[in-house]
């Protein structure tokens, strides 16, 4: 029988499938460029770890080797219980290095959110060619997974789907990650605010509350949604000038 919107295949409308496989091409590539960006910053400051272990690269194999069931498992589990794909991923740094230069180890801990941002940004300009180029049109309302939309059904259309989920996915990774709470990037980056000293001393705490970090982790996941709902509103106000979308 036929379910909403397509066919059932294994009691999954072939729309959700479809769309999953979208959003897990997204995800890596977005988790991937997030992971060796940071192992790319470490290199750049002189701890070559990451970069022995072939993650300053932009092949998702040694990422998913690193974390398998972060960025494969649980993010297809996500999906398929829930409808909605989380997952994570790391890449190895050298303690005694980021102590050592605490502010280099700051810079490594932006970079991960610094490519999802840069993501979302092309995402947004390849939006605007496909609308110069007939391809896309504006819609008239947007979500997480609908930002621009076909003007055809096709490739057009699996384009438009993972063109908004790149806009939206990598908004979404690189504004958590900010957030100051360990684990996350965003405690980390505090260290380019500070001295060299304190920077030092942030580093100091983030190890010392290792073991309990993860409740700050879900303390912040959260809260977030009251911080990305607006955010997410006022992108697409960027996005599209002059028009109103409430997001």
């Amino acid at each position: 029988m036929g379910g909403p919107g397509g066919y059932t295949w294994g009691g999954m409308n072939t729309d959700f499938v479809i769309a999953g496989v979208v959003w897990y091409v997204v995800f890596l590539l977005s988790t991937t460029c997030h992971e060796a960006a940071h192992a790319l910053a470490a290199k750049l400051g002189g701890d070559l770890t990451a970069f022995h272990g072939g993650q300053v690269s932009l092949d998702p194999t040694p990422h998913i080797r690193r974390e398998p069931f972060g960025m494969v498992i649980f993010p297809l589990l996500s999906y398929a219980l829930g409808g909605w794909m989380m997952g994570w991923a790391s890449a190895p740094y050298d303690p005694v290095w980021a102590r050592q230069h605490p502010r280099r180890a700051a810079w490594m801990s932006l970079g991960g959110p610094a490519a999802n941002f840069a993501l979302a940004i092309l995402a947004g300009i390849l939006i605007h060619v496909g609308i110069w180029t007939g391809a896309f049109q504006y819609p008239d309302a947007t979500s997480f997974m609908q930002v621009v939309d076909a003007v055809k059904p096709g490739l057009a259309s699996g384009a438009a789907t993972f063109l908004s989920l790149l806009f939206s996915l990598n908004l979404l990774l690189g504004t958590f990650n900010l957030l100051p709470v360990p684990p996350l990037d965003g405690f980390g980056v505090l260290g380019l605010l500070v001295s060299e000293e304190r920077a030092g001393r942030l580093l100091d705490l983030e190890h010392s509350i290792r073991g309990v970090s993860y409740i700050g982790l879900l303390v912040a996941w959260q809260v977030f949604g009251t911080i990305f709902s607006p955010l997410f509103a006022l992108s697409l106000k960027a996005l599209y000038p002059g028009l109103e979308y409430g997001g």
